[in-house]
């Protein structure tokens, strides 16, 4: 439960920097200049709890290639900032859970959510809606930045997982 509350701490510190979304790559991977994209919120949130989802991925991409059909060459400064990359790692290695909103109690803060063709990836808040299902902490375009708010239910949820470690 500590990793939880530290994620999602981790997210809205990080949305707190007001960063613009922008993609952009990154010598040594880290955007450094207040711009961001939905993955970014993330692995900051993993960092805050103590984890560096970079170097997870990295090392995960390298012993386990196969998995990571998508990437044609691995890339370190890039790899942990896509969606589908962060996908088949949370498949491999975080618990899977239902999409539906049919029990809220499914659906906790820091659970890992990912929208559509891999098109989108946010955090779940510990704030929760009438129905009892939770806020999203992410970067959601240009217009509206970094946000926390009542999102999820803007596009179709295709994966949900808990971090398990």
């Amino acid at each position: 439960m500590e990793d939880y509350a530290d994620m999602v701490q981790g997210a809205r510190d990080y949305i707190a920097t007001d960063p613009h979304y922008e993609s952009k790559y990154y010598a040594g991977g880290y955007p450094d200049d207040g711009l961001g994209v939905c993955t970014d919120v993330i692995w900051q949130a993993f960092r805050a709890a103590g984890y560096e989802l970079k170097d997870l991925l990295d090392a995960d991409i390298t012993e386990h290639r196969e998995a990571y059909p998508h990437i044609e060459t691995q890339d370190s400064n890039i790899d942990f900032r896509r969606v589908n990359t962060l996908n088949a790692f949370f498949a491999r290695y975080a618990e899977s859970l239902p999409v539906s909103f049919d029990e809220p109690a499914d659906w906790q803060a820091g659970d890992i959510v990912i929208f559509g063709n891999c098109d989108h990836i946010a955090i779940c808040s510990d704030k929760r809606d009438k129905d009892g299902i939770p806020w999203i902490i992410h970067h959601g375009n240009p217009i509206d930045d970094a946000v926390e708010r009542q999102d999820i239910y803007k596009n179709e949820v295709t994966h949900h997982y808990r971090w398990v470690q």
